[in-house]
């Protein structure tokens, strides 16, 4: 049976994860959950699974949760050092880092220095620190199996295969609901309408990402690091039904891809019971009903997140994690009309042209670049929130 810690355990992911959990559960044990502000579903997941070990984000929550939960509930810890207690301090053999966004780095990184082995889901822990994160899962010894679909299909595509005769990698993109719009179609954009996904249910961060294709930048330098080659061999193609989840093309011509109906819990599944494959309830993948794929080449005019993604991976050093800041601070924004839908590349842009990138030499450069790059964004927003009213 394997012990699991979940970080972000009433997120999208980690929904998914404890349904796979509830449908074995002679495979998996939940020592660990942390969570965001639903506490109602916190609580309801820790009378269904029984950890010894949760955390909120601030005192206020943990309060309020013993409260709810009483005396006989699991030990409650709060912020930072709480995340990294449940990844690190836990009996958990595995951590499932789901944590949406940058705070899902530290956390991920003291689980892998604990040498836990690692269901990865938040791809900005990559992002923004992918050669400290390789380094320390050199160092532990641990395993880090990727849980984006995109970064899975490559990872069950390389299989028995040589590195050295992967000619690139191809990232499938839905194209997100915008895909056919115009640049003057995109101007009118709302947070309605951004949110509203053809083909995936996810988080509202991450459907924004998808909209505007910084998910796919951000899947782009993930991969970079993940399977350590360079940014100029891999590729996106956008894939509108979502069957064909990525693919790697060798040297002789031979494309190996992996297909199946959207859903996140087969690379989920995949990740928690490597090398073996779980049996899971969901409806078979029907292509004789399907008929077609297609495959075109992204509108890199519309999306400029997808080439901010490219130039910052290009420039290295702390430059990642610039663009991923902004990037949370652009699209909070937007989501609270603050801004428009086209601003958030444009202030991604300005902020990394007002970047001195440095070299990463440890995690407190990240985490300078960072808090930067955050107040920076929020100094440009004033500034097109000053304009909009002049």
């Amino acid at each position: 049976m394997r012990r699991l810690a979940i970080l972000g355990s009433t997120g999208s992911i980690g929904v998914s994860t404890l349904e796979i959990v509830s449908e074995h559960p002679h495979r998996f044990q939940v020592v660990a959950l942390t969570a965001g502000r639903n506490l109602a579903l916190l609580e309801e997941q820790i009378g269904r699974f029984s950890p010894i070990m949760v955390a909120v984000p601030d005192q206020e929550n943990a309060r309020l949760l013993e409260q709810r939960i009483g005396s006989n509930g699991p030990q409650v810890l709060y912020g930072t050092k709480g995340l990294m207690a449940c990844a690190a301090e836990s009996p958990a053999e595995m951590v499932v880092s789901a944590i949406v966004g940058a705070a899902g780095l530290e956390p991920t990184l003291c689980a892998i220095e604990a040498g836990r082995h690692i269901a990865l889901a938040n791809k900005e822990t990559l992002v923004i620190a992918g050669e400290l994160v390789m380094a320390a899962v050199a160092k532990s010894g641990c395993k880090l199996f990727p849980v984006d679909s995109e970064h899975s299909a490559i990872y069950q595509s390389l299989e028995g295969h040589r590195k050295r005769d992967v000619r690139r990698l191809i990232l499938t993109a839905s194209g997100g609901p915008f895909r056919n719009w115009s640049i003057d179609d995109l101007c009118g954009v709302t947070p309605k309408d951004a949110l509203a996904h053809p083909n995936w249910t996810m988080g509202r961060k991450i459907t924004i990402d998808s909209a505007t294709m910084m998910n796919k930048g951000l899947e782009v330098i993930e991969a970079h690091w993940l399977f350590n080659l360079p940014v100029d061999k891999i590729a996106v193609h956008i894939h509108p039904e979502s069957i064909v989840h990525s693919m790697v093309e060798y040297v002789d011509g031979a494309v190996m891809a992996q297909l199946g109906i959207p859903d996140m819990k087969t690379p989920i599944a995949y990740a928690l019971s490597y090398p073996e494959r779980l049996p899971l309830d969901l409806p078979p993948l029907d292509l004789c009903r399907l008929g077609k794929l297609h495959f075109s080449a992204p509108d890199r005019k519309c999306f400029p997140c997808l080439d901010l993604a490219y130039q910052a991976i290009r420039r290295g050093g702390t430059t990642p994690a610039v663009l991923n800041a902004a990037n949370e601070i652009s699209v909070d924004a937007f989501l609270q009309e603050k801004i428009g839908f086209l601003d958030i590349p444009r202030v991604i842009s300005m902020v990394m042209e007002g970047h001195s990138c440095t070299a990463v030499d440890g995690l407190d450069k990240v985490l300078v670049a960072d808090s930067w790059a955050r107040q920076m964004a929020v100094s440009v927003i004033d500034d097109i929130q000053g304009a909009s009213y002049a």
